[in-house]
Formats: structure tokens, C-alpha cells, sequence
């Protein structure tokens, strides 16, 4: 397999799972760690990696349940803590014990975050790139968070496209459908406007068809619900780690000592957004999902307003919080505006 120039690849056994990982930089270099979001890999930030700062040791595990780590299950009951511990254990592996800059892509950023709520004194620095709400993806109606039911329907595993979850593990990487890989990679991933490089676009759809699928990865399971649309989280996966039910990163505000905060996201965001199509409450509005209670009940989820206000509380509470927004940019503002990115994340840790 080939990696971009710099970049080396390998694999570990912690304390907790056999992990997989690239990296780039000198061993006793400063740690940088990048952690991936759903349905991809470490390798969704190595054009990033080759391009650091002399010095830095940059590292991008793929996470359990991705890539080329071992698929061991998620256990949906504690968000997204697994991950938070398995990149600690790797931490722990290679001997780095020094504080570490952490970067965290869409799910990858709640993982952060609980590794910093665990472990406040063991970051340098975080930055959220995209992150999924403070509250969960999914079930919640305003800036704090609010339930809009008790048993969180709507979020999880069920939320998951059946035909799209199909093609994942059938591991096709056509165009044929909207809900084919690699067209839902190019419409959500990142801007629709940006175009990749067709061999490096083949490499990350290949990353991506590594995902575990089914109960124990993606989507999880589901359970039923008398609440709309009919059903609830599982326990299993990891649709369901991200429900609000079980995934909350907002006690981060009350952290001691607290690191410094970079949220950089799109303007085109069409995940992580206020109006979400990938989130029950906007499809729910569209018609799209039967049946929508209406907005007093389940209004789409406010997801760019409830970052925006855990990160207010951070800062109010003495934390420092700077915030970069890229105009045009989709999910992933460090594939579609690269050479900004790089430029704000590494001024960022370097200072």
C-alpha cells in the first residue's frame, strides 16, 4: 500500500486492542494525535501529515471498528469513551508522556473530548474540526441540549440507511446510487464543489468499505419506541454511541486545568449543521420521514448552535476558545480547504 511521502504505517498491541496507525515525524517529536470520524480512517488526514511542521510527531490511528485496526465491538452505553481509552492506550504504547495536541474530525471529536474530560492534564491542546454536537447526533431541540423525548427516539443505530449500510459491507465503490459510498462521500464528506484527485479519492473510498458493519458496528442496533419515528437506541455500534442518550461532551466546560479550544467548521456543512439532512427532526420537516410531530416537539437539531454554546460556557468559565469558519467548505474543511486549514491548525498548536 502506498503512503504519501513521510508517512509511515503500523501496528501496535495495547493495553486495550490491536491498533493501527500512521504517522510522520521524529519519535521524540511533539505529539500531535488526529482522530478520524465515522465511516473512515486515519488516512482522511495524512495529505495533512506530510505537511507539518519539522519537529512534530503526528500520528492517526484508525479507530476500533475502521481501517485496518482490530474490529473489536463499540460499546454504544459509553459513547464514545471507548475510543477516548483506546487512543489513551495507544498514547501510553509508544511511550509519549508528554501532553498531547489532540484533533478531533466529526465523531472524532467527541472522542476527544472525553479523553480530555478524563484527562485534562494530559492535553496540550484540542481542536474540533466538524465535531458532532456536545449533546449527541440527533433527539435534542435547542442550545442546551434538551431531549425532545425521554428515550432519545430517533437517534442511533435506527437512523442508519439500510441500502447505504448494505453497499458498505457489499463494498461497492460505484456512483450508481445517491447512497453508494463513494457518492455519499463526495456529497457529505466534503463540499459537492471540491474535486479530489481520482487516485486519492479511490484510496479514501477503500478506507472507507473497510468499516464494520451490522450490529456491532455501523449502524448498531436499534430498539423500539411509542415516540416518533418509532424507534430508539440500541446498545451496540456506532450510530448509537453518537445518540445523545449516551454521548454528552459538554461537561468538558467544567475541566481543571482546561487546554486551549480550535472549532474550525464550513459553512456548507451538511452534518454537522442546524438543518442537518442526516438527522430525524430536518428529515421529519422535508416530508421525508412520515408523521413529523412538528417543530415544538422535534425540531431539527441545532447542532452548529449547541457547539457554539458549550464552547461559549468554556470560555466563560476561563478556557480559551478560538474559532475558524470556512466559507464554502463542506464536513471536511481540512480536505476541501487543505492549505488553510493547515495553515490555522498548526499556527494554532504552535503557539
Amino acid at each position: 500500500m502506498d503512503f504519501m511521502p513521510g508517512v509511515a504505517a503500523r501496528s501496535v498491541e495495547t493495553a486495550r486492542t490491536r491498533t493501527h496507525f500512521i504517522e510522520t515525524g521524529p519519535a521524540d517529536g511533539t505529539p500531535v494525535v488526529m482522530i478520524h470520524g465515522n465511516l473512515s480512517t486515519g488516512r482522511f488526514f495524512e495529505h495533512i501529515m506530510t505537511e507539518g511542521p519539522d519537529g512534530w510527531r503526528i500520528i492517526a490511528p484508525d479507530m476500533r471498528g475502521f481501517g485496518d485496526s482490530e474490529p473489536k465491538p463499540i460499546d454504544a452505553t459509553r459513547g464514545l469513551k471507548d475510543w477516548a481509552d483506546d487512543i489513551a492506550a495507544l498514547v501510553d504504547h509508544l511511550g509519549i508522556d508528554q501532553p498531547v495536541h489532540l484533533a478531533g474530525w466529526s465523531t472524532g471529536g467527541a472522542a476527544i473530548a472525553e479523553y480530555a474530560i478524563a484527562r485534562p492534564d494530559r492535553v496540550a491542546s484540542l481542536t474540533f474540526v466538524a465535531p458532532v454536537s456536545p449533546f449527541g447526533f440527533g433527539a435534542t431541540k435547542d442550545a442546551a441540549g434538551t431531549p425532545t423525548f425521554d428515550d432519545f427516539a430517533g437517534s442511533g443505530g435506527g437512523a442508519g440507511n439500510p441500502d447505504f449500510a448494505q453497499r458498505l459491507a457489499d463494498g461497492d465503490t460505484s456512483t450508481d446510487t445517491d447512497v453508494s459510498p463513494r457518492s455519499v462521500m463526495r456529497t457529505s464528506y466534503w463540499s459537492p464543489s471540491f474535486q479530489m484527485d481520482s487516485a486519492r479519492e479511490d484510496i479514501l473510498v477503500a478506507e472507507v468499505l473497510k468499516s464494520e458493519t451490522g450490529d456491532d458496528g455501523y449502524p448498531g442496533d436499534a430498539t423500539a419506541s411509542d415516540n416518533w419515528p418509532g424507534f430508539a437506541p440500541g446498545t451496540r455500534g456506532i450510530l448509537n454511541a453518537l445518540s445523545g442518550k449516551y454521548c454528552n461532551w459538554s461537561s468538558i466546560v467544567a475541566i481543571d486545568p482546561k487546554p486551549p479550544i480550535l472549532w474550525t467548521h464550513g459553512t456548507d456543512d451538511i452534518v454537522i449543521s442546524n438543518a442537518s439532512p442526516w438527522e430525524m427532526g430536518t428529515l421529519g420537516q422535508l416530508g421525508i420521514i412520515p408523521g413529523w410531530p412538528g417543530p415544538d416537539v422535534y425540531p431539527p437539531q441545532p447542532q452548529v448552535d449547541q457547539i457554539r454554546h458549550v464552547l461559549a460556557e468554556y470560555s466563560a468559565a476561563g478556557g480559551s476558545v478560538q474559532s475558524e469558519t470556512f466559507d464554502g467548505s463542506g464536513h471536511g474543511p481540512h480536505i476541501d480547504a487543505a492549505d488553510r486549514w493547515r495553515e490555522v491548525f498548526f499556527g494554532f498548536v504552535e503557539k
